[in-house]
Formats: structure tokens, sequence, C-alpha cells
């Protein structure tokens, strides 16, 4: 059974068109290669923390530390590795497993203590960038000019059939279809979904929604280590004061208009990254297109989560007056 219909991803996927074809005649610059070379980039960065933050949102919660844990991974990341002197491997390894331990720390508080999902993750999104700035003492880290090859999974490119293609691509390529397989290949999918629909009835045939609420969470935790990873690697830098701000708005909102619904019980791969696209777009619109004021983009990212936010409940209300009004046979 499909875990969106395909009217959403349809929808979304022409209003990213529109955009694009409005753009592309406001603004000379916008399809110039290497504008579409950073405008693709960015959306795969943001493409692997939307589809991270979609598990969270399956399940009727929600994330908003997700800037922060990108935040923290992004600062400690090169001040281990340039300060502390650690290798590489042994970074890698304790930024992406603390980023693994928080989201299953959030998991627990929300299934074992019946924390509220906003609660949990606002006090991340407060503690994790404190802990940041408190770890570096508000001082920016960044690679000084070593690890270059490193830095070559966030800024590289591979020649794949005569194409050009950044690796980041190539990363959120690999992480949307174990994505898309486990949401619609898996018992843990099913599980994911029936939860999200009606947490009590999952939990009456059998599912055991605390074990599959504490996995979407670590899930969604890893994708935000992973990201912050590659957002660093990309920039070079991070100062732990803004770094990753906002992210997770951005990341909520690609779910939420590639037809995430904010309900729960409702999730998929394609639509996410078709979200992220059309944010990163918007985006880049209001960067060049003079006529629009540079300084409206938070505005423009409300307007759109209101917008998507709208649509699902006015969609959901539809579909339950055209249950209610089918006749029933006896």
């Amino acid at each position: 059974m499909p875990t969106l219909k395909w009217g959403k991803i349809l929808g979304i996927t022409l209003l990213l068109v529109a955009v694009i074809l409005a753009t592309a005649a406001a603004s000379d610059v916008f399809l110039n290669g290497r504008n579409i070379e950073n405008v693709v980039r960015r959306s795969a960065l943001f493409g692997i923390l939307s589809i991270g933050v979609a598990f969270v949102i399956a399940t009727g919660g929600i994330d908003l530390s997700i800037g922060s844990v990108v935040c923290l991974v992004g600062v400690t990341t090169p001040w281990l590795l340039v300060e502390q002197g650690w290798s590489v491997p042994l970074t890698l390894t304790v930024v992406l497993a603390a980023s693994l331990g928080l989201g299953l720390a959030h998991g627990l508080l929300v299934t074992r203590l019946k924390l509220q999902p906003f609660v949990v993750t606002l006090c991340g999104l407060l503690l994790y960038r404190g802990a940041a700035r408190g770890l570096v003492g508000d001082r920016s880290q960044g690679f000084r000019g070593q690890f270059d090859e490193l830095q070559w999974y966030a800024n590289g490119e591979l020649d794949l059939i005569g194409l050009s293609v950044p690796v980041p691509l190539l990363v959120l390529a690999v992480v949307a279809l174990a994505a898309s397989i486990l949401i619609g290949r898996t018992v843990y999918g099913r599980h994911l979904l029936a939860t999200g629909r009606n947490e009590e009835a999952a939990r009456l045939s059998g599912v055991e929604t605390a074990r599959v609420v504490v996995i979407a969470y670590a899930i969604c935790g890893f994708l935000s280590g992973v990201g912050g990873l590659l957002f660093v690697l990309d920039v070079g830098s991070a100062q732990p004061v803004d770094f990753g701000s906002f992210y997770e708005l951005y990341a909520i909102a690609a779910a939420v208009l590639g037809g995430v619904s904010l309900r729960g019980g409702e999730a998929g791969v394609v639509g996410v990254l078709v979200g992220a696209t059309l944010m990163q777009v918007l985006r880049n619109a209001i960067i060049l297109i003079d006529a629009i004021p540079s300084h409206i983009e938070f505005a423009v990212i409300g307007l759109v989560i209101l917008g998507g936010v709208s649509t699902d409940e006015l969609v959901q209300r539809a579909v339950a007056k055209r249950a209610r009004s089918r006749p029933t046979h006896s």
C-alpha cells in the first residue's frame, strides 16, 4: 500500500516547476551552472535532515532540536580534529554515535516519561546549542586548511555517465533509498504508520509502539548528525552562535510540503525530497530576485509551513466528509 497519495507528490512537483520557471524568468543568474550546482548541493544536505524528521512526524511527533544537533556536530567535528588532535575515524564515530544517542534520548523521554515531543526537543534545541557554545568558548571552529580529503565528501564531485554529480547528492540517494525501503517495504514501516494513525489501536494490535517511536527519533538524531557533518565539511567552519539556526524549520517545512501529515500516519520519501528542493529554490529565489527583500526569508518559510498545514487539514476534512457521505451496504 503506498504511504503517500501520488496526487500530493504531483501537486508539490508542479509547484516546484512553477517556482523554477518564475525564478528563471526573473533572474539571469538562476540558471548559471554554478548556482544550479549550489542549489542541488544544498537541497541534498537539507534533504537528509528532512528525511530524518519525516520519521518523527510520521509517529505524530516533532523534533525542534535538529538545527542545534547540526550546530553541535558542526562545531565539535573540527574542534576534535584540529584542537584535540583526534583521528578522523574516531571523531566521526564519536559525533555520529552522539547524534544517535541524542535521538534515542528524545525517544525514551517521550515514550517512558510520557513527555510531550515539543517540550523534549525544544529543551534539546536550547541545550545542544548551549553545550556547543560552552564547549568551544563561543569561538568559531574550522579546519585551518587541513582535512581536504574529508571535506571532499561535502564539496567534491564524481563523474558519472559524463555528468559531474555532487557527492552529497549521492549520500542523499543512499539515505533516501534506505528510508524508502524502511518505510514502504518492512514491518517496521507498517508499524510506524500504524502508530502515527492511532497509537492506542496499534498497541492493542500487538505493535510495540514505544520501540517504534524510539527508533524514529534515533533515525532523526542520526541523520541530523550526518547532515551537520556534511554542512561543516561543506562550509569549512562553524560559529556556534548561529550555525544550523532554523534548519529544523526548513526540514519540517520540506516534510510537510512533501505530504508527511503532521497528524501522523502518512509519510513518503519522494515527496520529502521534492519539498526540500522547493524550499531551497525558494530560498535561492529570495536571494537572487531584487524585487523580493532578502530579510523576509523566514516570513516566506512561515507562510509555506502554514500553507502546507492548512492544505493537509482541508484534505483530511474532505476525505472524512466523503467517507461519511458514502452509502453503506448491508
